[in-house]
């Protein structure tokens, strides 16, 4: 679920403006959503951008002002956050660290959080599926340790020796 632009709360409005020929995107929720809708209302979306855009930087998104953002550069690669921004395309695996800070709070807007849950095809077999949860369940345990989470830790443990000896066994 995203997040409002303005506060910590679920977006439940979902804009997308055209301002200086690029699309922008705006998620707010109830409220923040009627101080825009009355904002634009008053004094059309030119005004908009000057009034409703200066309030603070959404919670954990970058301090940094943008034209700092836009001039990040990838040692890499060497594109860009500006490229990156109107590409919608980074140019190499280095540039989720080059970027990591202007990237978090983009990534947790779009998806709702930061790790990858997709969906597992219908006709894969058994073996594999097993095999996948195998390696969930031992990063989920990696993590549980390294918080100091010991009662959970225990029940991956347990759950990663009960999928092994399954695994170990013959189908018939």
């Amino acid at each position: 679920m995203k997040k409002c632009r303005r506060c910590t709360k679920p977006a439940t409005l979902h804009i997308t403006e055209i301002r200086n020929g690029e699309a922008q995107a705006l998620h707010l929720c109830e409220g923040c959503a009627k101080d825009y809708l009355n904002t634009v209302s008053v004094g059309g979306a030119a005004e908009e951008s000057a009034t409703f855009d200066s309030g603070a930087a959404p919670e954990g998104e970058s301090e940094q002002a943008p034209d700092a953002r836009d001039s990040l550069t990838c040692p890499q690669c060497g594109i860009t956050f500006k490229q990156f921004r109107s590409q919608g395309r980074l140019g190499c695996p280095h540039d989720y660290v080059a970027f990591r800070e202007e990237l978090v709070p983009l990534i947790e807007s779009i998806h709702g959080d930061l790790q990858h849950v997709g969906k597992v095809p219908r006709h894969v077999p058994g073996i594999s599926r097993k095999q996948y949860d195998l390696l969930k369940l031992r990063t989920d345990l990696k993590a549980a340790v390294q918080n100091e989470l010991y009662e959970e830790a225990a029940r991956f443990r347990d759950q990663i020796q009960k999928l092994e000896t399954e695994m170990r066994q013959p189908s018939g």
